[in-house]
Parts: structure tokens; sequence; C-alpha cells
């Protein structure tokens, strides 16, 4: 890409195109949906060092250290990693940033694809970080550039909230040239980055003097965008994407005035007020908190915001446009209008979550449900195991918790008098990431009658977010060999039983997880077939013999996308079938059929047998 074109860009794109331009030098990550591609494409401009670290904390500290050593820094993440990162952040912020440093956070309204729908912007005031949310792609670009000159100017670290969908939306976008930013190398300064207790008394001064001169010197201001409209009386305040659906909806409305913010936090507070004033009514649209308007609310600047607007979920068109008008502020709606806006709210068929054809955690899942056993899940694809047909998992909480959890339902079975054994699933970039510290800790509190089985999914990859690498494969963008053996770090911890298991070897899979569950004490079984989707693995496919099939459905209750029941010429009853265009011969469907139906084509047999 020539440094001055237009071009469509993601959010995600634009932010890795914002800190090219930036002068931006070290990147970190950790990948989680909604803000994987930021560090992905940071990592195709060779000026950039980018990579993804073990976890937010570690990306955070590796983008401090280059911050520290005078280069524009970036690490991004997903909403949830942020409170990995909150020890070393909330010291940080005390700090005077040399080179420029911006944090990303990925927030989820409407949880597509995260746990809950925690609002960033609440963290960040409470670490005395200023706030800047951009609605679109250009203005992704143009903030993260804005937001690291900012850092610089005020020796303060940014954060840069983006929502899933301005993340993952496209605009056209322009570019501009690179700037070099890089400061004099680290001093020794201890009572500036050293934060024992005598120095870190004047930092909580200085945290909210910095986030003052903001405000005080007009940076705030520069951030609003005001649009006035003819004998408004009522004045809308909004901010990142909601404003791009209230200006497709606005021809809907009686005349109304906008106001965009670009910085939420800290806000000019006195000048908002001078803009406000001339309006009998201010309603504020924001997804999630309601934190612009409370905001409002604390300088005694009367607004409403919630009232008419749910505090989760995304805020649409249609969703801005029922609050509004509930609020007294849309037209009256021609009769196609309203049909236009019943067809608006069909839903679209739901598309229930599925392990891919030839996943290796299928198998495993199949296995455990027919164990019936109490098991904690964790992070990753396998979180599907808690959801139809196999519905096996018990609780889902964060990030390597799984382990942790299982420790402390151990402790209140013992002292309850109950003997239930337990299973923990984790995969192989979920325990780098946080799941070893919850396994030393087991082996610290264990006792000889406990009884846990670990299985530890390692499909090669980080599966989930697209196939990256984590501490077992290469935890650097470019492709690198296997380094950290899994089984023997763990022999290391103390645990014996530790057993390398193929699970599209079913029949000694299903033995070997039965054996672990009965046995007292900690077992962990290291489950090794890679990833289909990542390693695009794709085998002689299989067919079923409808004559010798007898409509059991055992095939299909492993969830198999192939898999479905079907008519044949000639028989009375459903058989098994098998779309061929689907299937990657992974085999269990032949390894669980009781009467041998289904057969591989061009030979060659089962994994089991193989």
């Amino acid at each position: 890409m020539s440094d001055k074109e237009k071009t469509i860009m993601t959010g995600n794109q634009a932010i890795a195109r914002g800190f090219y331009e930036a002068g931006g030098l070290v990147a970190a990550s950790y990948p989680g949906s909604p803000t994987v591609e930021i560090l992905e494409t940071a990592n195709q401009y060779p000026e950039i060092d980018a990579a993804f670290s073990i976890n937010e904390k570690v990306a955070l500290e590796t983008a401090i250290g280059a911050s520290f050593a005078g280069v524009r820094a970036m690490v991004s993440m997903k909403h949830v990693g942020v409170n990995i990162a909150a020890d070393p952040l909330l010291t940080f912020t005390q700090t005077p940033v040399r080179g420029g440093f911006l944090l990303v956070s990925g927030d989820d309204p409407g949880m597509h694809s995260s746990q809950n729908e925690q609002d960033n912007r609440n963290l960040a005031k409470f670490a005395n970080m200023a706030v800047v949310v951009p609605g679109n792609s250009q203005e992704a670009k143009d903030y993260t550039k804005k937001a690291l000159e900012l850092s610089e100017k005020y020796a303060m670290p940014m954060m840069l909230q983006i929502t899933s969908r301005a993340c993952h939306s496209r605009c056209l976008v322009e570019t501009g040239e690179r700037e070099e930013a890089i400061q004099d190398e680290f001093p020794r300064d201890v009572p500036s980055y050293a934060m024992i207790p005598p120095n870190t008394f004047d930092k909580q001064y200085a945290m909210k003097e910095r986030l003052e001169q903001i405000v005080a010197d007009g940076e705030a201001e520069k951030w609003c965008q005001m649009e006035e409209a003819y004998q408004a009386e009522t004045l809308i305040v909004t901010a990142g994407l909601p404003y791009y659906h209230l200006k497709e909806i606005e021809e809907k409305l009686k005349p109304v005035s906008i106001l965009k913010l670009g910085m939420v936090y800290p806000l000019p507070l006195n000048h908002l007020k001078e803009l406000i004033q001339p309006y009998k009514q201010v309603i504020v649209i924001e997804e999630m908190t309601p934190f612009i308007e409370n905001e409002l609310a604390l300088a005694n600047i009367s607004c409403e915001g919630k009232k008419y607007f749910s505090f989760t979920g995304e805020l649409g068109d249609q969703e801005i446009l029922t609050g509004l008008r509930n609020a007294g502020l849309a037209r009256e709606m021609s009769v196609v209008s309203r049909q236009e806006e019943e067809m608006e709210k069909e839903k679209v068929t739901p598309r229930p979550p599925l392990f891919c054809p030839g996943c290796p955690h299928r198998p495993v899942f199949d296995i455990l449900k027919k164990s019936k056993v109490m098991v904690n899940n964790d992070i990753g694809c396998y979180s599907m195991g808690l959801f139809p047909p196999f519905e096996v998992s018990h609780s889902l909480i964060s990030m390597g918790a799984t382990i942790g959890i299982s420790t402390g339902m151990l402790k209140a079975n013992r002292k309850a008098g109950r003997e239930i054994p337990l299973v923990s699933v984790i995969g192989d970039g979920t325990f780098f990431h946080s799941g070893m510290p919850g396994m030393v800790n087991l082996m610290d509190h264990l006792e000889p009658e406990d009884n846990l089985t670990i299985i530890l999914l390692d499909n090669g990859t980080t599966a989930m977010t697209g196939g990256q690498k984590n501490a077992s494969t290469g935890k650097r963008m470019p492709e690198a060999e296997k380094h950290i053996h899994i089984p023997s770090l763990i022999k290391e911890m103390g645990i014996e039983e530790v057993q390398i298991l193929d699970q599209f070897r079913y029949k000694e899979t299903s033995a070997a997880v039965k054996k672990a569950i009965k046995t007292p004490g900690v077992s962990v079984l290291v489950m090794t077939r890679p990833c289909a989707l990542h390693f695009k693995i794709k085998e002689p496919v299989f067919y079923v013999e409808p004559e010798t099939c007898i409509g059991c459905r055992t095939c299909i209750k492993t969830n198999c996308p192939p898999l479905r029941m079907k008519k044949y010429e000639g028989q009375e009853k459903e058989k098994s079938s098998i779309d061929p265009s689907m299937c990657v011969g992974c085999s269990i469907c032949a390894q669980v059929c009781p009467v041998n139906a289904i057969k591989r084509r061009e030979g060659g047999g089962t994994n089991e047998g193989n």
C-alpha cells in the first residue's frame, strides 16, 4: 500500500494503519475477538515489531517496556482481557509516559463472542486514562494517530475503545505518510518509574492533573463535533458507532441537533454546558452503561438516556428509532414506513454453534457425555461442550478458570463428605494463558482422596480466534517450530499421571478417560490431534451402507455436520447419510457405529486401526 491513497478497511485494519502512520514500532496483543486482526495487520508492516504474547498482562507489559524505551507502542485486546492486564495497567497510569502508549479495548455490546458485556470506559476512568471512541474505520485510523500524539504530549497512556461492529465493518479510508517518533533511551529515573510507596504519593495528583490539563488546554473540545438543526429544541449527545446509526434514521426524526463526542473521558464540561444551554431537552445515545449520561449528570447537566435505550445489546437503527419515538422525537410514519419497520424486526433464523467437520474436540465430548461426569469447562472452541447435543459442561467463567474452580469443588466435596469425580477441560493456548497457575495451586492443595481428571486439548493452534500461535507452537507471528513440550511441563509441576492420546483413536481414548475418572488423584490426558480447519486436514471420506445401517442415530449423536438422516429408495425408515462435500474423513462416525455400516471410500481404514 502506498503512503497516500484511499482503500477499504475494517476498523481493525485501520487501527493498525494509524499505528503505522504514527511511527509506531512495537505492537503487542493476545488474540481475542473482536481485536485479533489489529496485530495481524500490524505484522504486515516491516517497520513494526508485532507479536502475540502469552496473555494480556504480558502483552501490556511488553508495550510498557517499549514505551519506557522511548518508542510508540500499542497493545490490543478484547474487553475482558483488560481485566487480566489490570494489575500493571493501574500502576503504569501513574508513571509519565515516554513513547506514546495506546491501549485498544475491543468491547462487545451484544456479547457476540464474550462471556460478559463490560464497558471499559468505566475501567479507563477508574485507571485515570483518557478514552477516545471511533465509530468507523476512518476515525479508527485518525483517532489512533491523535491518541498517540496526545499520549506523548501529556505523558499519559490513552485508551481507544472500539466495539465489535466497528472493528469488523468496512469503509473507505484515506491513508497518510508514516512519521518517525523515537525518544531518547530510557533514563534511570527511580522516582518516576519505580512505583514503591515513597514514590507513588505525588503520582496520585499527577494522574488527575494530566486529565485536567487536557481539558484546560482545549484538547478535549477538539474532539466535539456539533451539528445544529434549524428550530431544534432537542440535542442528542452520542459517540462512536451509534452516531452513524443515528444519521441513517435522521430523516425520520423531528428537528434535532447532534453533538458527537470523539473523546468521552475527560469531557470538556464547561464547553458542553455552553453547547447544551440553548436546548430544552438533552438525550444521550450510547451502548452499554450510561457512561456519558452519568458524566453529564455529575456536572449538573440535565439529560436522559437509558430511560429510552437499553443498557445491554447493540444500538442499531431500529433500536435508536424506537427509543427516540418513545421520547416523542420521531415523525409520523406512513403505512409503507411502518411495514418496512416491521420487516426490519424479523429475526434471522438462528444458527447454533457447531464443532467444524473433523474437529478433534468432538470425540472427547462424546466420550464425556457417555461418562456422565461433572465437567468444568474453559474458554476456546471446546466451550461448545455446553451446547446440544453434548450438554456436558457444568461451568464456564473465564480464561484458565477451570482448574481453579475444580480445586474449590474438591475442597467443598471433601468437607461435605461427597465422593464426586471431576473433570476439567482446557486448551493448549488457555493453559499457557492462565491455566498453569491453577495447576500449580491444585498440586499444593491436593489430598489423597481427591479425584480430578484434566483433559488438555492440544490442537496445535489458538483455533477459536483464527489459528494464532501459542507458547507450544511459537508465539510470534511468523511460523515457528514447537518448542515447549506440554506433557513434560506438567510432569515438572508434580503430576505423574500424564498420558498422551490421539482422540481419533476412539476406543483407546474412551478407555483412558474412563480409567482416569475412576482413579483417585490427578490424571492429565493430553489430546494431541491437530485442528482440522487450521491445518486443512482432509482424508478419504466416508459413506453409509443403507442396507446395513439400522437407523440407531449413534453416529448422528456425535453432531458432525456432514451426518444427517435420509430416506433411501427401497428403505422403509430413515437411515444415516454423509455429505461427502463436508466430510473430512475423521472416522469417528465409523468407530462409534455399532453395526459397521459406515465405510471409507478409496480404501484405507479408520484412525482406530491406523
